[in-house]
């Protein structure tokens, strides 16, 4: 038997009927690989049902204490039946990925049995018409409750119901720890004694991060590190309902890491936050409802020991800027990336493990009472939000990975959508890809599939703007020449004037008048005419005495008289 902690606790309390916490994932999965070129539910249901016999958080259900008055305890399950968490649906015809996504979000929306062991497993079947498997793909769709496990600790599950080759085998564990299940007095026995020991936990806690507190504060006010202020309201902000939508797209984990290389000292985690900023503007565009202010994600951060094998949740949260309201698809990665360098500064300085902490003084009967008020009240949409939506990057396997003889293709992931935070992102990685996965209320985004497109085109403008490919622009570096050029175009245009006065200079010697044309130049000046273009100063002034008609315009040079002028 052993108790939740205040943040895995946390999960449970806040969780509502429109605001199931649990966590999934989405694993496609080729038949060609299994032995004889099939996979029946029967073998996947006898393979897995052997793996989660060693974990046991998937034998494990919770036990309330009395009147709530502690955190709930994991007891053993003593009726645990494997057929009841694994289960069977299969696609439509066509079998395609909008149908996929379409039952995906159907599963995801239905909260899990509290009476169970909170997890369960979909074997989808029909993927037929889906880009990038084979026709007679399946599908492995996991709900895990996020009291049970967060995304490391997943991830580690992930991992035990896989092989490392495509030849399947089954291993036998006996999951029953042989502990009796405690009685009602026991458990408040328990409440009681843990109750009297919660203010010396409290000195103690407090009393090694009230230092850091005090340190983040100092440095916020003399500038060196940076506190979002104000997060502007979206329509992802408001009250959720119990529906979901899901989406995905997946992309070569290589182009990734030249985006990353193309901007000195940028990370993965900085390119995904990008890609989400550039869709996330693209799509509130469409909409008309672009926020001048950068939208803000929560990006949870794991602050787990390596050596820490257990569930549960260790994890910790920052604030990051997706810089929305930046065009430039190359200058906001460079802004995501000074960002989360200040984010990253500032949890460093309060403490990663504080806020996780303080978590386990959350009262449990008052926690959830507050969640269900809030959630009726509608008081979602009546307070300033401190996050518009969550990104979490969930680094997976770079080698190919089997179950029940089936190759893994390619993963995907599903978060909770809860009230003032309803879109969720899930950033993953498998075997050369990259794939970036979107939960929403259906209500807040009623076309996933516009929101799919939007993730695309700002991946695509994002590699154009770093390493050129596609419909690639110059670069900020190489553009500053071009620029340089054309300050010196219209200190071109004028010596091209004086070089052309004084081409026509030097090149009317050339046409010099010949003998006729100098024996009537001298009858006239014998006779008191002045040629063309010799007026005698007073001549122009009596000229100019002359009434004249208005010019509608500067008179145009002809280019005889100005070679006679010149010769």
């Amino acid at each position: 038997m052993e108790q939740l902690t205040g943040l895995d606790a946390s999960f449970l309390y806040l969780e509502t009927r429109n605001s199931p916490m649990h966590i999934s994932g989405l694993y496609l999965y080729t038949q060609e690989t299994a032995p004889g070129g099939k996979v029946r539910f029967k073998d996947i249901l006898e393979f897995i049902t052997s793996r989660v016999q060693r974990l046991p958080t998937m034998a494990k259900r919770l036990k309330h204490v009395p009147l709530d008055l502690d955190h709930p305890y994991w007891v053993d399950d003593g009726d645990f039946d494997p057929e009841y968490h694994i289960r069977h649906v299969r696609l439509p015809e066509p079998g395609d990925w909008r149908q996929l996504c379409i039952m995906v979000s159907r599963i995801h929306a239905r909260p899990l049995d509290r009476e169970r062991p909170l997890w369960e497993i979909h074997v989808i079947e029909g993927l037929d018409n889906v880009e990038g498997c084979p026709p007679g793909s399946f599908a492995l769709f996991t709900k895990m409750h996020h009291a049970a496990v967060d995304g490391a600790s997943g991830m580690e599950i992930t991992a035990a119901i896989h092989d490392l080759e495509p030849i399947a085998t089954a291993e036998s564990h006996d999951w029953r720890s042989g502990e009796k299940e405690p009685g009602a007095l026991s458990l408040l026995a328990r409440a009681q004694h843990n109750a009297l020991r919660q203010p010396l936990r409290f000195i103690s806690v407090a009393r090694n991060t009230v230092p850091g507190f005090a340190r983040a504060f100092m440095l916020t006010r003399r500038g060196k590190l940076e506190r979002i202020a104000r997060v502007p309201r979206t329509r992802f902000n408001g009250t959720v309902s119990p529906y979901r939508v899901f989406t995905g797209t997946n992309v070569p984990l290589a182009d990734i890491k030249a985006i990353k290389n193309a901007v000195e000292g940028a990370t993965v985690n900085d390119v995904a936050i990008a890609i989400v900023g550039g869709a996330l503007r693209h799509y509130l565009q469409d909409k008309k409802e672009l926020p001048p202010q950068s939208l803000v994600a929560m990006a949870p951060v794991n602050v787990r020991n390596p050596n820490d094998q257990a569930g549960g949740n260790v994890v910790s949260t920052m604030a990051v800027k997706v810089y929305s309201e930046v065009e430039d698809p190359r200058g906001r990665l460079e802004a995501v990336h000074r960002g989360t360098n200040s984010a990253k500064a500032l949890n460093n300085a309060i403490g990663a493990k504080s806020m996780t902490d303080y978590a386990q003084f959350i009262p449990s009967t008052l926690t959830a009472q507050a969640a269900r008020l809030a959630s009726r009240w509608n008081l979602a949409n009546q307070m300033s939000p401190f996050y518009n939506c969550v990104i979490t990057n969930v680094p997976g396997p770079q080698v190919p990975l089997y179950c029940a003889g089936a190759r893994m293709i390619t993963n995907y992931g599903a978060g909770p959508c809860a009230d003032s935070l309803g879109l969720f992102h899930v950033i993953s990685s498998y075997c050369g890809g990259f794939t970036v996965s979107a939960t929403c209320c259906r209500e807040m985004m009623p076309d996933p599939g516009f929101y799919r497109e939007c993730l695309q085109r700002s991946f695509e403008e994002l590699r154009a703007a770093t390493v050129g490919k596609g419909t690639a622009r110059p670069s900020r570096r190489k553009a500053a020449p071009k620029k340089a050029a054309a300050r010196k175009t219209p200190a071109k245009k004028k010596s091209t004037r004086k070089a052309k006065a004084a081409t026509g200079a030097k090149a009317a010697p050339k046409n010099k008048p010949g003998p006729k044309k100098k024996a009537a130049a001298r009858r006239s000046k014998a006779a008191g005419k002045v040629p063309a273009g010799k007026r005698s100063t007073a001549g122009k002034a009596r000229s100019a005495a002359q009434p004249k008609p208005r010019a509608k315009g500067r008179p145009k040079v002809q280019p005889k008289k100005v070679t006679a002028s010149a010769a």
